[in-house]
C-alpha cells in the first residue's frame, strides 16, 4: 500500500493547480482522509468547519442555536469562497456545503470535487456518540441520516470525482482519491 500512495503522489506531483475539494456526508471520512491526502501530496489541509469556528468565534452548534441553519450556510458559503480564492490546498467541506448551489458553483468553477461516498451502516459508525453535529441532534440518527441520502446524494453524484469509503484503512480511501484526481487530469482518449 505504501508503494501505491508513494507512486500516485509522484504522478501527482506538481500538478495540483486548484484546490481538491472534498464532499460527502457527515462520518464519510472527508477530514481523515484529507489529512493523509494533503500529506502526500505536499499541500496544506483545511476543514471548512473549523474554519468557519474561527471566523464566527463559536463553534458550529452554538452558531446553528443562536441564529439557525440559513446563517449558517450564508457564513459557510464565504468562508469557502474565501478559501477556493488562495492557492490550492485539500479542502474539506461539511456535509450540507455541496447542496448550496452557489457554493456547488463555485467549487465546480474554481475546485476538482471528489465526493467520498459512504453506506449508512458505516456513516452510523462513524458517528454514534459524537454530540458535535447539529443535525444529527434533532431525533434518530440512522432515519436523520437515511433522510440526508436520499436528498444529498444525488447533488454529491454532480462530483467531479466519485470515491467510495470503507471500513478499511484510510490509506485505501487516499489512494482511491488519488487515482480518481489522476484519472481527472488524464482522462482517457
Amino acid at each position: 500500500m505504501a508503494e501505491d500512495l508513494a507512486l500516485l503522489a509522484s504522478r501527482l506531483s506538481g500538478r495540483i493547480d486548484r484546490t481538491v475539494v472534498l464532499v460527502g456526508l457527515m462520518g464519510a471520512g472527508k477530514s481523515c482522509v484529507g489529512r493523509r491526502l494533503a500529506a502526500r501530496l505536499g499541500l496544506d489541509f483545511v476543514d471548512a468547519d473549523v474554519e468557519f469556528e474561527a471566523a464566527a468565534g463559536c463553534t458550529i452548534s452554538d452558531y446553528f442555536a443562536r441564529f439557525g441553519e440559513g446563517s449558517f450556510r450564508d457564513g459557510e458559503r464565504k468562508v469557502i469562497g474565501r478559501l477556493l480564492d488562495g492557492a490550492p490546498v485539500i479542502l474539506a467541506t461539511g456535509g450540507g456545503a455541496f447542496i448550496d448551489p452557489t457554493t456547488r458553483e463555485r467549487i465546480k468553477q474554481t475546485g476538482i470535487s471528489v465526493w467520498i461516498r459512504a453506506g449508512l451502516d458505516l456513516l452510523i459508525k462513524r458517528t454514534t456518540g459524537r454530540d458535535h453535529r447539529p443535525l444529527l441532534k434533532q431525533g434518530d440518527p440512522r432515519e436523520i441520516l437515511g433522510r440526508l441520502m436520499e436528498v444529498r446524494y444525488p447533488i454529491y453524484a454532480e462530483a467531479d470525482i466519485i470515491v467510495d469509503s470503507s471500513d478499511e484503512a484510510p490509506e485505501a480511501t487516499v489512494a482511491r482519491v488519488m487515482a480518481g484526481v489522476i484519472e481527472y487530469l488524464e482522462p482517457a482518449k
